[in-house]
């Protein structure tokens, strides 16, 4: 088990920082800054329940079992852009917002919807 978090740790130590902000590209003399949100976690259990039922459960014969998994996911926000000129602007990433705010609009829609039901009501 230790092996396996040693091997996490070094496997996710390079995340921060340099996983949002992408490498400089430039295009068209523009030089751009991609930037993303980044998120991913992991977790494990274990079971130690002795005889039998442990063996039952998927353990080993000793009774012991563990396990874990982990994911991630990348959102692109947008890019930096330097201009020719020198200028620094932000230019979001339609879709990516679109696809931030929907949960926001839902929440938002539905509580408009349960507050006009509460008001009918009276």
């Amino acid at each position: 088990m230790t092996e396996a978090l040693s091997s996490l740790a070094e496997t996710f130590k390079n995340v921060g920082v340099s996983r949002a902000y992408g490498p400089a590209v430039t295009v068209d003399g523009e030089e751009l800054i991609p930037v993303a949100v980044v998120s991913f976690g992991f977790g494990g259990g274990g079971n130690s329940v002795p005889g039998p039922a442990g063996a039952a459960a998927g353990g080993d014969s000793d009774g012991a079992a563990a396990g874990g998994g982990g994911g991630g996911f990348v959102l692109p926000l947008g890019v930096y852009c330097r201009g020719r000129d020198g200028q620094v602007a932000f230019r979001a990433n339609s879709i990516a917002v679109l696809a931030g705010l929907f949960p926001l609009v839902c929440a938002v829609g539905f509580t408009v919807r349960g507050v006009l039901r509460t008001l009918r009501r009276r």
